[in-house]
């Protein structure tokens, strides 16, 4: 019976922290996006790790693969077991210091795949505790599979695999688009909110100076706020969350102008994505403005989408002589529709048909 279950245990464990790591791997920046969060204010305030995330990223992706192969492999298993242990422990604080104080929404356990809220990852973290628990007690049934050689062979491959998927995607576009503008989605439908969709249930809260401190009030509160309190702010917190469209931050902005309507409802339009002009690729850029005469000359309507500030934009427009509209839109939804810095997306009258990295622009079908 004990060897039925460390077997079981095996098995769960194994498997699942392949397909965690592996569609992380897929689409390592959306990773570490998360990280960032974890490493930001106001969470664990260690900004000094915000520029190492990616590799940080990479690091740990590639060891939740490894490590889920080493152990159906049954190779090495105590450094396996143990390893994993420190790995979920680690994973079980994160996800239960998200879930106890609120601040991260999302753990991306399994990226853009499988959403989960903050207490779900951290049940699930401890699920995965308890099972790796039983393969520590259980080391003895935990059997090698294949010989030595072998077993070397096959954990270096895919030690190898692994860097190769992770250079590849960072290099061209995830192998699977999980998230909501992936090729066939269309921007406007999936902006609505049916008739009969759950509300989300909002509480007001007030913000006022008490003896130079700020405090917080609810709306029940106001009748009898302390002699001498200044209004300091408002804000709203969220109860009960309502439905949330799976795109509902894409809002197009030029000059003060709201042009989210006119382009999607064009049948032409390249939008080039960079939702930071700092940080974009060079000679991503240089290529834009040969692609910019070829679109306009076929009907496109194009334009750059950026969470760049005014300054920033009117440096990158003369620096590379851009002549085309450069909209502002939300840095984070930018980074949703396509994480490579700079990306072209092309859409028919809303709706996504095809979405390239910098580095595969020649494959764009104008």
């Amino acid at each position: 019976m004990k060897n039925f279950i460390a077997q079981f245990s095996r098995l769960f464990v194994g498997i699942l922290f392949i397909i965690s790591g592996l569609i992380k791997l897929n689409d390592p920046l959306g990773f570490s996006y998360k990280l960032d969060e974890y490493f930001s204010e106001p969470v664990f305030n260690m900004p000094f790790f915000v520029p190492y995330t990616l590799a940080i990223a990479l690091f740990l992706v590639i060891l939740e693969v490894v490590l889920g192969v080493m152990l159906l492999l049954g190779y090495k298993s105590k450094t396996t077991i143990w390893s994993l242990l420190l790995l979920v422990i680690l994973f079980t604080f994160l996800t239960f210091y998200s879930a106890y104080f609120d601040v991260v929404k999302d753990c991306g356990c399994f990226g853009d795949a499988l959403h989960l809220t903050p207490w779900q990852s951290f049940s699930k973290d401890l699920i995965l505790l308890f099972f790796i628990l039983i393969l520590l007690y259980n080391q003895k049934y935990i059997k090698s599979i294949f010989s030595n050689k072998t077993q070397n062979i096959l954990v270096i491959a895919s030690i190898v695999l692994c860097s190769f998927m992770g250079y590849w995607v960072l290099n061209h576009l995830p192998l699977k688009d999980f998230r909501p503008y992936k090729i066939g989605t269309n921007i406007r439908k999936s902006m609505e909110i049916p008739d009969n969709a759950p509300k989300s249930v909002v509480e007001m809260i007030f913000i006022y100076k008490v003896n130079g401190v700020d405090k917080e009030f609810t709306e029940k509160d106001l009748m009898s706020l302390p002699a001498g309190a200044e209004f300091v702010d408002r804000k709203d917190k969220v109860i009960v969350q309502g439905y949330l469209p799976p795109i509902h931050d894409f809002k197009l902005d030029l000059n003060g102008e709201d042009q989210t309507n006119m382009i999607l409802a064009k049948e032409k339009s390249l939008l080039i994505v960079a939702y930071d002009l700092e940080k974009a690729n060079p000679e991503g850029l240089k290529k834009v403005n040969e692609l910019y005469k070829n679109a306009t000359a076929k009907g496109y309507y194009v334009a750059l989408l950026t969470g760049s500030s005014a300054d920033v934009i009117e440096n990158v427009k003369k620096k590379y002589n851009f002549s085309f509209d450069c909209l502002f839109c939300d840095a984070t939804a930018l980074k949703t529709i396509e994480r490579a810095n700079p990306s072209f997306v092309i859409l028919n009258y809303g709706t996504v048909t095809q979405k390239v990295h910098y580095n595969d622009i020649t494959d764009l079908n104008l």
